[in-house]
């Protein structure tokens, strides 16, 4: 189904546009303007202005039609994005080099065969009080190897925040296959070592099939989800069976 958001072309070229604007003026706010920088601005606008899908060239004539409502549309969404620009500079992400080099550059080009692999999520909960967990580090091996990320937005270990409590996420970056339409499975363990808790291994199995190289946004469709895991003070687990 070919749906397109044109909100999303509006932002982009904005987005594009002021950003040359600040470097042609000699960026004298000394604003990051790095790839990682972008994005994040794009995120925050388009999080805050409303979609506009269509799904035909008609569609598209009736957006032209009303130039008054899109001129001011994009006035609003050119102010966003400065608002955007400057909050996402004074929240530097420390995952970044901010150097203006890509954090989305592939390993693999488009003919190397990928098993990729869904992203990965859960919930940690204290086994007495049952509240989520947070401020500790989850960890995701594959193989019994620290398993790469697929780019620097995404952290292995994965520090629970109380702004999202108890919930982990991760998406593992693409395995080189040896040839095409080939089905392996990949052992995963997931860890929690913390000091207050006894030790936590969860173990599973993911299957994929290998493919050509085709980059994938995040869909809630390929997430896998595990199930509701406990952490218990050290000698807690044998006296709850």
């Amino acid at each position: 189904m070919d749906i397109r958001n044109t909100t999303e072309d509006i932002v982009f070229n904005a987005v594009q546009s002021i950003f040359n604007e600040i470097k042609k003026s000699g960026n004298p706010e000394k604003l990051c303007l790095c790839y990682q920088c972008r994005t994040d601005t794009i995120c925050f606008t388009l999080n805050r202005v409303e979609p506009n899908y269509i799904v035909s060239n008609r569609g598209f004539s009736r957006i032209e039609q009303t130039s008054i409502k899109r001129q001011q549309i994009e006035v609003d969404i050119a102010t966003l994005i400065y608002k955007g620009l400057r909050l996402v500079n004074h929240n530097l992400r420390p995952t970044a080099t901010h150097d203006g080099s890509s954090v989305m550059v592939p390993k693999e080009t488009q003919n190397d065969p990928i098993y990729d692999i869904p992203t990965i999520s859960g919930r940690i909960f204290n086994g007495i009080s049952f509240e989520p967990i947070v401020g500790l580090d989850v960890s995701l091996y594959c193989e019994g190897e620290l398993i790469e990320m697929r780019n620097n937005n995404w952290q292995n270990p994965f520090t629970m925040v109380p702004s999202t409590p108890g919930i982990y996420t991760f998406w593992p970056a693409p395995i080189t296959a040896e040839t095409l339409d080939t089905t392996n499975k990949f052992n995963f363990t997931l860890k929690v070592d913390a000091p207050d808790y006894e030790p936590l291994q969860h173990f599973f199995t993911l299957a994929a099939t290998s493919k050509f190289n085709d980059p994938q946004s995040y869909s809630m469709n390929r997430s896998f989800k595990l199930p509701d895991l406990y952490l218990f003070p050290p000698g807690e687990a044998e006296q709850n069976g």
